[in-house]
């Protein structure tokens, strides 16, 4: 079984030195996220940074009412950045993770990641790229809320979809109102204009997209 796990760790984090693999195997869990589960909530103290082994989380903002605000989702061999700043600083997470699809995480206590920065070389540049790669997400979504109209928004974030879970959205009309903080009644019109160019095809439980570029 260790040996099974080792490999797997090794699939999706190839860049890391056969030591840290090694650590990581040793001193961190393993958790299996069953769909719709948190990760992480809002105000809660994070002491592990979070890295996915498989399946599929989104990050995002919560209000008072409830309503959710997408700031980015998490694949195989990414890790959460906000956790890792949030234990660096030993502050309260100001966000959300919730398993989209059944996930396997790695928890990896505060303290060892804070030691591999300085001991391991491909475990800081693995954590500097975390970081960046974040942030220019977050600078996407902060262009299409500030500067895009529903419409825009709409598509991009259908094309952020087709990204991760590929060309078959089954996410309700509702769901993606949610999301893009949105009336149900004003996406379903959204999404009939974009059915009506041929970008998409609406089905009773999914959307198919089949080119999004040509919008």
């Amino acid at each position: 079984m260790e040996t099974l796990q080792k490999d797997i760790i090794h699939q999706q984090f190839p860049q890391f030195e056969q030591p840290l693999l090694d650590e990581i195997l040793a001193h961190s869990t393993i958790r299996q996220v069953a769909e719709g589960e948190e990760v992480l909530r809002t105000g809660q103290y994070i002491r592990s940074t979070v890295l996915l082994l498989s399946g599929l989380l989104k990050v995002y903002r919560e209000d008072d009412e409830g309503n959710e605000f997408l700031m980015y989702f998490l694949e195989p061999g990414n890790a959460c950045a906000l956790s890792m700043m949030c234990t660096a600083r030993d502050e309260k997470s100001q966000i959300m993770a919730k398993a989209v699809t059944p996930s396997e995480v790695i928890l990896i206590p505060s303290h060892l990641s804070e030691q591999w920065l300085g001991k391991y070389k491909t475990w800081h540049n693995f954590v500097i790229a975390s970081y960046r790669t974040r942030f220019e997400e977050l600078l996407q979504t902060l262009d299409s809320v500030a500067f895009k109209g529903l419409d825009e928004r709409l598509l991009f974030y259908l094309k952020r979809q087709v990204q991760v879970t590929g060309k078959e959205i089954r996410l309700s009309h509702q769901q993606i109102a949610d999301e893009l903080n949105s009336s149900r009644e004003v996406i379903s019109r959204l999404l009939k204009k974009l059915e009506q160019t041929g970008a998409i095809t609406l089905h009773r439980n999914y959307i198919e997209v089949h080119n999004l570029a040509k919008v």
